[in-house]
């Protein structure tokens, strides 16, 4: 029989600092895995970012979000320079793409490779997965400030979480869990919090009723903070809203090697909605064009996003040489105590994943 050949459509956006290096890195791995199973990958690349807001004004045009969703998946690299004010990258790109696309959750999955050190004692066999609420929380952007230069200057942030949105992403939360080993963990804050994390609690207890195989069990964040470096093996899928998300997967990526080491998706989950695939690192000026960026977050956040399409034995392809190369000390980068360039490693990986057939 032969085997039918599909085309993969990748909206690739490299942006600012690191973020062209590791994307560079990422595409040929991912052709490869492809057409290890007779498939093909198309890619079109958009230089949105720090650049073209210098030249025009704006990070991306007013018509991105469409531009995109003609593509299957978009693998995004980096956003931000230092000649450049942050917040009009942040929400002039990332944050201005999921919320046009209303990709509700962001999954970041945490996985201790053997062979990769970390700052971390005994951190073999942590395989986590946070998933985080992706368009509210303190990120909808809404507050403003007052008396603005006064000398009395007052800074509003408001927070908004509602029950549709805290639902869906619970619904995939308990459906993941069900999928790995039935245990969930709510990181909420609403001992202190009067409002919105108490609703996420109500909310979240609802949606597990449809998930009686799933265990649940509610964490404050800053216990779960402490827990996550104390005992990371009890910890399996964690559900946490924006901003908490934001934080401890910066935190748990330590667990794995660091921020190099850490990928994540940005979905919409059964709606046909191209997903923002990316390494949870930022642009990293300071080693831009040094050819020396840790490839591996962006290589993972790869497999994600051929997984989602379907592609999971290619999915596997990168992920087994990635696991492969990070074995040998040779292909650590200088974040993981070595000398390894990015081109070294994309090398490694490639010619792991073609001695493997």
């Amino acid at each position: 029989m032969t085997r039918e050949t599909t085309v993969v459509r990748l909206a690739a956006i490299p942006g600012d600092g690191i973020g062209p290096e590791v994307v560079a890195a990422t595409v040929p791995v991912l052709r490869t895995a492809l057409e290890a199973d007779g498939h093909r990958l198309e890619v079109t690349s958009f230089d949105w970012g720090g650049e073209r807001f210098l030249r025009q004004g704006t990070a991306m045009p007013d018509d991105a979000a469409e531009l995109v969703k003609k593509a299957d998946a978009v693998l995004f690299g980096a956003v931000g320079r230092p000649d450049v004010p942050e917040h009009e990258l942040i929400w002039g790109l990332i944050i201005g793409l999921r919320q046009q696309l209303d990709l509700a959750v962001n999954l970041r999955p945490v996985h201790a490779f053997p062979g990769v050190p970390t700052k971390v004692r005994d951190t073999e066999g942590v395989d986590l997965v946070i998933v985080r609420e992706n368009t509210e929380g303190e990120y909808v952007g809404a507050g403003g400030v007052a008396h603005a230069g006064s000398g009395h200057d007052l800074g509003i942030e408001i927070a908004v979480h509602s029950r549709r949105v805290i639902e869906r992403a619970a619904h995939h939360a308990f459906a993941l869990a069900a999928g790995r080993s039935g245990r969930l963990c709510l990181v909420t804050k609403s001992n202190a919090m009067r409002y919105g994390y108490p609703l996420w609690d109500r909310v979240v207890r609802e949606v597990g009723a449809h998930y009686p195989a799933v265990r649940l069990e509610t964490v404050l964040v800053d216990a779960m903070a402490a827990r996550m470096i104390q005992d990371p093996r009890s910890l399996d899928v964690l559900l946490t809203s924006n901003l908490f998300g934001d934080i401890l997967s910066d935190l748990a990526a330590v667990l794995a090697g660091g921020m190099g080491m850490a990928p994540s998706a940005n979905v919409l989950p059964g709606a046909d909605i191209p997903g923002i695939y990316e390494p949870v690192h930022g642009s990293a000026p300071d080693i831009a064009g040094k050819g020396v960026a840790n490839p591996v977050a962006c290589m993972l956040s790869g497999a994600l996003l051929l997984d989602d399409l379907g592609h999971t034995g290619a999915a596997r392809r990168v992920r087994d040489a990635v696991a492969g190369t990070l074995r040998d000390t040779r292909h650590h980068t200088a974040d993981l105590g070595g000398n390894a360039t990015t081109a070294d490693v994309t090398s490694a990986v490639l010619h792991t994943m073609e001695s493997q057939g």
